[in-house]
């Protein structure tokens, strides 16, 4: 269990590889069958490979192909190989009549604009609201931190293999911006984004990121503090930026 409620473990976010929808430029949606790529493939193992240091005490996938194919090469590069669980409240979003459809089409759709300037008031037609996928993704991986620090410590570290427009609302209500800002983040084919939640705030750690060693979040044990250099919670804000990672 966790020292305080503060404390909680720390969600790597990871977005499938590149899929064939995505090369033939057609929003696949939650369309079956669509499948990585090579070059999607090789962006797995990559993110693997940066994770392979990195105990994760729960890997989750969105139900779609290329996220558990994502997942499962993750998986394959850890010591324990841990089991791929899927988790609906993850899946992409239900764009309804234009799952399927060629991007180049879509954007000359009325919906499209609105997608761009004002997500909030977007809904696709015969679909979901972006609004409703994000109340769903961001309840889901805090509902499953929560989970994972009660079983593991708030030390452990779990991953969550999702979509695009689901990992930027994860994101967006991470950094605490409304969801019409979520545009402005980018998450790219198998990058790797970190986010720690904390009874005051959470903190995001890294978003869209391609290369670099992860070890650094394998937390120190905890060693005795002395009174005069005792550490202020963990999940306040430092002033002045803190010393970073050990």
């Amino acid at each position: 269990m966790p020292d305080t409620l503060s404390d909680m473990a720390t969600l790597i976010l990871v977005r499938h590889g590149r899929s064939t929808a995505n090369t033939a430029g057609v929003l696949a949606g939650r369309s079956s069958g669509v499948s990585l790529d090579d070059t999607g493939r090789t962006q797995a193992e990559a993110a693997a490979r940066r994770l392979a240091g990195v105990t994760l005490a729960r890997i989750v996938s969105s139900p779609l192909e290329r996220c558990r194919h994502t997942a499962k090469a993750i998986a394959s590069a850890q010591p324990e190989r841990p089991a791929v669980r899927t988790e609906r409240g993850i899946t992409e979003c239900d764009y309804g009549e234009w799952t399927g459809r060629a991007i180049a089409e879509l954007s000359r759709e009325k919906v499209w604009k609105v997608v761009q300037e004002q997500p909030s008031a977007a809904t696709f037609p015969g679909g979901e609201s972006l609004q409703a996928m994000m109340a769903r993704a961001v309840a889901t991986v805090r509902r499953i931190d929560a989970e994972v620090t009660a079983d593991h410590g708030q030390d452990a570290v779990w991953l969550a293999a999702s979509h695009g427009d689901v990992i930027k609302s994860i994101l967006a209500d991470a950094f605490g911006m409304h969801l019409d800002l979520f545009q402005r983040i980018n998450v790219d084919p198998s990058s790797l984004s970190i986010i720690r939640y904390t009874q005051t705030r959470p903190q995001v750690l890294a978003t869209n990121t391609h290369e670099g060693d992860l070890a650094w979040l394998a937390r120190p044990k905890k060693k005795g503090r002395s009174r005069k250099r005792a550490a202020p919670p963990r999940d306040d804000a430092v002033v002045g930026g803190g010393s970073g990672p050990e």
